[in-house]
């Protein structure tokens, strides 16, 4: 029973750091690309304002289909693994662990 209960606690922490670095990474990309953006813009400066130039949003595309690709992996962590891969993982511990006892 404790194996249960260490396993799920295991599967719970795991989640969270998931979670917890999707959260971050959200952050980072919403700070750093409003940065490039605002310098880019000459909002800093007494030059004439240019939000209209596409080359300023080149890296918040390319890091934005990073940051999705993170959502997907989130989700597919958060949902889709520990329903189809939880009978498999839970075999195969107790398996390594009771290889681990003899």
């Amino acid at each position: 029973m404790d194996t249960k209960k260490s396993l799920a606690y295991l599967r719970a922490k795991k989640k969270v750091e998931t979670l917890k670095s999707f959260y971050s990474h959200l952050v980072v990309y919403l700070l750093i690309n409003t940065a490039i953006i605002l310098v880019s813009a000459n909002v800093f400066n007494d030059k004439a304002l240019h939000f209209s130039r596409w080359s300023m949003y080149i890296t918040a595309m390319f890091w934005g289909i990073g940051l999705a690709s993170h959502a997907l992996y989130v989700l597919f962590v958060m949902n889709f693994k520990n329903n189809i891969f939880k009978n498999w993982e839970e075999k195969k511990l107790k398996q390594f662990l009771e290889e681990d006892q003899s």
